[in-house]
């Protein structure tokens, strides 16, 4: 069982920057692949980042690539979101994710997410 905790949301003028942190409690954190997903108001759930066990792989969505950096390490159980070039479109609650396996970007594929965080890009 893993237990995500996500911090570092916040408010943040257009074309700043926000590094969001997760958290990870339980065993073999390094086992999980880890992403990160969002979700604006009225909108569906989005896929954003994704980063493989080792760390070695990471994929995004055209819509924040070269912006956003996602990473992880492993002996501090965390994994990161560094965003940049924030735009308003960027605002919504921000989810991490753990998966079983070793890397994803289907919501399906993921076992375990935390509570969110709110990021709000003000215009």
């Amino acid at each position: 069982q893993v237990q995500l905790v996500e911090s570092g949301g916040g408010l943040v003028q257009a074309g700043g920057s926000l590094r969001l942190s997760c958290a990870a409690s339980g065993r073999m954190f390094s086992n999980y692949g880890m992403g990160w997903f969002r979700q604006a108001p009225g909108k569906e759930r989005e896929f954003v980042a994704a980063v493989s066990r080792s760390g070695s792989s990471t994929y995004y969505p055209d819509s924040v690539k070269g912006r956003f950096t996602i990473s992880r390490d492993n002996a501090k159980n965390t994994a990161y979101l560094q965003m940049s070039s924030l735009r308003p479109e960027d605002t919504a609650v921000y989810y991490c994710a753990a998966s079983r396996t070793t890397f994803s970007i289907r919501q399906s594929e993921y076992d375990y997410w935390g509570q969110g965080t709110q990021v709000t890009v003000s215009s």
